[in-house]
């Protein structure tokens, strides 16, 4: 038996800048981004009364919520980053572990979250769900 979904994904942007630890070369000193971020949901079932998944204007809303917590900061000096390497991979799973806790309620999943610092590469997290069955 099939399944069927929606996914639906909303993209924002923030600036921030960042010094790489461990890092050999020029983004071991402190340098900034506009980091662009999208969002991936997911879900089943549309609403009864307009026929979608969830308003993008709520998405975009939860998800400049979490950015607002990194937009225009120094990463190195920001929590979790003070500790941890404020890396494209690391801020993706920062921004997907907010993010998933924002949509509790919607009555969608959280597919993936991108960072990107320039158009031509991202970084990409996503949790799967252990299947039990």
């Amino acid at each position: 038996m099939s399944r069927s979904f929606w996914r639906l994904t909303v993209r924002s942007e923030f600036s921030a800048g960042h010094a790489l630890r461990n890092y050999n070369g020029k983004c071991e000193s402190m340098h900034g981004h506009n980091f662009a971020v999208e969002a991936v949901v997911q879900g089943e079932k549309l609403t009864a009364d307009t026929e979608y998944l969830v308003d993008f204007s709520v998405l975009k809303r939860l998800l400049n919520c979490v950015l607002d917590e990194l937009d225009h900061k120094d990463l190195n000096a920001t929590p979790p980053f003070d500790s941890i390497n404020p890396t494209s991979e690391n801020l993706a799973r920062f921004i997907y572990q907010r993010l998933l806790s924002e949509l509790s309620g919607y009555g969608v999943s959280l597919h993936c979250v991108s960072v990107s610092e320039k158009a031509a590469q991202a970084a990409t997290y996503y949790e799967l769900e252990d299947d039990m069955s």
